[in-house]
Parts: C-alpha cells; sequence; structure tokens
C-alpha cells in the first residue's frame, strides 16, 4: 500500500451500517429500561441496587476505562513498547481489592442505611447532620465531572470527524445527543446493560484486532524481531525508569475515588456474588489491557514512522490498524469500540453528577425532612441530566484547553480526594467526621498543586502524593479529634448479617 494512503482513515457504507446499528441497540435499551427508571430515583441512580453480577462486572470495567484504552495506551505501546503494560497493571490489581474487598462492605452499608451515593455514604457514615461534608464532596465531584464529561463529548466528535468526514463541533453535539438520550431515558438500568455490551465490543475490537495484524505479518516471532531490530526498547517491558514505573502503577490508585465506578458497587443485588465479578472483570481487563499492548506493538512494525498516522498522532493507531486489517463490518465495529469506551464513561459520570445534585442538594440538603415524591425526584434528575450536557457542551466548545487541563487531573483529584477517606470510613473504626474533611481538602489541594509545579509533575503522577497525603491527613485528624456517637453501629453495618 502507498505510504499516502496509510495518513487518513476512510468509512465505507458498509462499516457505517454496523456503526448505526450499534447506535440503534444502545438506544433501543434505553428505550427499554426506561418504564423501571422511572419508577424512583434509586431506580434511576443506582439500578434499585438489582443489577445482575455480570453486568456489574463489565459494567465496573468499562466506566472506568474510557478511550484512554483504545487510544492512549495502544499510542503508548506504540511509543515505548510493552513498558506500558505498567500503565495498566495497577488499576486491575487495584480493582481485584474493590471487587474482593471494598465493593461487598460499601454494598452492605448503602443497602442497609439506603444510600444512593457517594455522598449519601459518607453523611450516613459519619451522621453528617448538617450537610456540610455532603455538600463538600458533592463540590468536588461537579468540578471534576463536568470537565470530564466534556472531555469525552469532544472525543467523540473528533472520532465522528475522523470516522465520518464531518465537522468536530457537529460530532461533539451527535456524541452528546446520542448520550443523552439513552442516558435521561433508561437511567442506571440502560447505562449499565449498555455498558455490557459496549464492553463485549471493546473486547472483541481488542483481541479480534491484535490477532489479525501479527498473523497477517508472519505470526508473533517476526513481529518481535522486526521490533527487535528497531529498538531494544520495544520488546522490553522493563524498559522504563523505576520513577515511571510507579507513576504507571499509581494510575489504578485512582478506582477507589471514582464515583461513576463505585457505584456498580452499590448496585449489584447480592453482595455475595462480588467473587463472581472479580473472576469476571479481571478477565476482562487483562484480555483488553494484552489486547491494547499488542495492537501498538504490531502498529510499529506496520507503521514505522510516526508520521505515516493521520495527524502523526500515536492515538490515530488504532482506527488505522483496524482500516488496513478489518472487512468493512468489523472495521464499524472497531469503530463502535472507541464509541463505546467514550460512551461507557461519559453516561456513568452523567448519572453520578446528576444524583449529585438531585439526591444530594435538593432532596438531602434544600427539602431535608421534607416529602418528595418519587416521580418529581426522577423528573428533576432528568431535567439536570440535560443540564448538565449542555453545561459540558459549552465547555466542550468554548473552553476546550481548560476541559483537557481539567481531565488530565480529573481521574487524579477525585482518586486522592475520595479514595484514601473512603478507604479508611470503610476499614478504621476510628475515622472521624473532621478527619474525613482534612483528607477531602489535602487530597484535592495537593493533587492540583503538584500538577502545576513542573519540577514535581516531571518526578512523579500527582494521584500517587495526593493520594498519600490525603490518607496522612484523614488518620492524624482523626486521632485528634472525636467520632460520632453511633460510629459503632455505622461500623458494624459494613458487614454481612
Amino acid at each position: 500500500m502507498d505510504e499516502s494512503q496509510l495518513t487518513t482513515v476512510s468509512f465505507d457504507s458498509n462499516a457505517a451500517i454496523a456503526f448505526v446499528a450499534y447506535l440503534l441497540l444502545i438506544i433501543g435499551i434505553g428505550i427499554y429500561a426506561s418504564r423501571f427508571s422511572s419508577k424512583g430515583i434509586s431506580e434511576y441512580f443506582i439500578g434499585g441496587r438489582k443489577m445482575n453480577r455480570f453486568v456489574v462486572a463489565l459494567s465496573a470495567v468499562v466506566s472506568g476505562r474510557s478511550a484512554w484504552l483504545l487510544l492512549g495506551v495502544t499510542g503508548m505501546a506504540y511509543s515505548q513498547g510493552p513498558s506500558a503494560i505498567w500503565a495498566v497493571l495497577g488499576y486491575i490489581v487495584v480493582e481485584i481489592f474493590l471487587f474482593l474487598y471494598y465493593g461487598r462492605r460499601l454494598r452492605n452499608f448503602t443497602g442497609k442505611r439506603n444510600c444512593i451515593t457517594v455522598p449519601d455514604f459518607f453523611a450516613e457514615r459519619f451522621s453528617d447532620d448538617d450537610g456540610k461534608l455532603r455538600i463538600t464532596i458533592v463540590f468536588i465531584i461537579l468540578i471534576f465531572m463536568i470537565g470530564y464529561i466534556s472531555s469525552q463529548f469532544v472525543a467523540g466528535g473528533k472520532a465522528f470527524a475522523s470516522g465520518f468526514r464531518m465537522e468536530t463541533s457537529s460530532g461533539i453535539l451527535m456524541t452528546a445527543a446520542i448520550v443523552l438520550v439513552y442516558t435521561i431515558v433508561g437511567g442506571y438500568l440502560a447505562v449499565s446493560l449498555t455498558d455490557m455490551f459496549q464492553a463485549i465490543f471493546m473486547l472483541l475490537a481488542l483481541v479480534i484486532l491484535p490477532i489479525v495484524a501479527i498473523l497477517n505479518v508472519g505470526g508473533l516471532m517476526e513481529i518481535l524481531q522486526t521490533l527487535g531490530t528497531m529498538d531494544s526498547m520495544y520488546i522490553d517491558p522493563f524498559a522504563i525508569s523505576v520513577g515511571a514505573a510507579i507513576g504507571f502503577l499509581g494510575i489504578g490508585l485512582g478506582s477507589p475515588g471514582n464515583p461513576h465506578i463505585l457505584a456498580r458497587y452499590m448496585s449489584i443485588d447480592d453482595p455475595r456474588q462480588f467473587t463472581y465479578a472479580a473472576v469476571v472483570g479481571t478477565t476482562w481487563n487483562v484480555l483488553m489491557a494484552w489486547g491494547a499492548v499488542f495492537v501498538g506493538l504490531a502498529g510499529r512494525v506496520y507503521f514505522p514512522d510516526v508520521s505515516m498516522l493521520p495527524g502523526s498522532d500515536t492515538e490515530n493507531l488504532f482506527p488505522m490498524l483496524a482500516q488496513l486489517h478489518l472487512h468493512p463490518i468489523l472495521f464499524g465495529v472497531v469503530l463502535a469500540s472507541i464509541f463505546a469506551a467514550i460512551m461507557s464513561t461519559a453516561d456513568s459520570q452523567l448519572l453520578v453528577a446528576a444524583s449529585s445534585v438531585v439526591r444530594d442538594l435538593y432532596e438531602k440538603v434544600l427539602k431535608k425532612g421534607e416529602e418528595v415524591s418519587q416521580k418529581k425526584l426522577v423528573l428533576y434528575s432528568r431535567i439536570v441530566v440535560f443540564a448538565i450536557v449542555t453545561l459540558a457542551l459549552l465547555f466542550g466548545f468554548y473552553a476546550e484547553d481548560l476541559v483537557f487541563w481539567l481531565v488530565l487531573f480529573a481521574w487524579a483529584g477525585l482518586g486522592a480526594a475520595i479514595g484514601p477517606t473512603s478507604i479508611l470510613a470503610l476499614y478504621w473504626k476510628g475515622t472521624t467526621r473532621a478527619g474525613i474533611f482534612a483528607g477531602l481538602f489535602t487530597g484535592t489541594f495537593v493533587t492540583i498543586a503538584w500538577y502545576l509545579t513542573p519540577i514535581l509533575k516531571e518526578s512523579m503522577y500527582e494521584l500517587i502524593p495526593g493520594f498519600i497525603a490525603a490518607g496522612l491527613a484523614t488518620w492524624l485528624v482523626s486521632l485528634f479529634t472525636k467520632p460520632a456517637p453511633d460510629t459503632k453501629q455505622a461500623f458494624d453495618d459494613m458487614f454481612d448479617e
């Protein structure tokens, strides 16, 4: 194939048919789930705590990955070889812990105390009668989530522009409209079911593509020999500094602090099923991670120079390699998998942001002590979803630089603030409300300050010092403050009866 033909991604009618079929599927799921999700706010935001273990496993996995896995990790492996595996190893290990231990305690407590959101959990655990702790957590969630959601819309817009030859702005609107339709109509059930199908799309794309690409070049040994002649780092998973490896592993620390992942653990129908969910979720995580790395390695053989990729951008490797090796219908599935990764994160974050406004601010603070009908709460939730989408679109159109600045530390900010505080709340009876405040503020401040200080940012990923500082602050302040009177009972509610 002529090199000039390798610098653009084309899209034919067969690929378009496969892609449109995917879109119809997820919109259909939203319509299917609408009746269930309209019953009440618990159904709308966490599926009434009736979600199947398989659905929870896949939804928890893909909602935390976004397009970073398909585009970012593949590009990373293309640039620096198999050492990119360190970037996924951290979250795989952490999420095993979340499935097997953390998730079960969180589900037990939230089920017994009727908690629907992460701020709900903290408020019940620490007797937040004045609502200040709840409001603080909501503020932190909204600050990071709006930019995060907006970045997913922008990523979808760019993918539409590449695949359909449309303007990026039109693609952003299209992405937002699709996510809005099935989220506003179907709520958490629709989001989780679409996550399940999207996980299947992502796995198929990340398993089939590298296998086909490797076989077409003569097999794995041929790939490795060719990479070895280019540079030894392309075949050495340890061709990375200790600091960089620690930074990559530290990515996993964000998982216990991102509410759109924690909502999955809260929604499972039976907390005793987390072992099964751990096996399924971990298998999916491992297969997708290795698939992404092998896409990058194979891509380096097919496109030895980055200038052969559209815009000389390594994040365009995945669709380019798919176009080169797959039938147009399968190529359409690959493009669908990219949108699946984007949408599985955007819809989950959208529900978390909306639940923070409706459940935590409106129902629990503004209308505290008053009876608000479930139908009204669901209606307000849908209105807030629409409002957040509108706000995220404004960010995407008019503050793109700010959006990507926010998303660079959104995962780290949420992980550092909510991660260590939630772990201590679940595992240490001595944790106090004052300690949680200290951890929340410390984690947020250290993450942002570290990111904005070049010499610090270059030395280590900001999530790691932010996480450690927040954990220490929570522990130290808790040692010198008095716990709430019902702390023992709240702690005991985390265990099986």
